[in-house]
């Protein structure tokens, strides 16, 4: 079963620190979004393998939209 990572708040993405195929555990920091000058760490929601990252470093995202794919 996939689990979505999803963006809390707007903001840019400013690191990506995983990889497709990389397996991650639950808590692990996924990406980092800076928002109103602050950066805010993005968590992982459970232990898997990242299926499909669907940002890169530079990208502006929504609230709620989806960042990553954990399966």
């Amino acid at each position: 079963m996939s689990e979505e990572i999803l963006a809390p708040l707007s903001g840019k993405i400013v690191a990506i620190n995983m990889e497709i195929g990389a397996s991650v555990e639950e808590d692990d920091e996924a990406v980092i979004i800076e928002a109103m000058k602050m950066e805010t760490p993005i968590y992982v929601p459970c232990d898997g393998t990242v299926k499909e990252i669907k940002v890169k470093v530079g990208d502006s995202v929504e609230e709620d939209d989806v960042i990553a794919v954990i399966e």
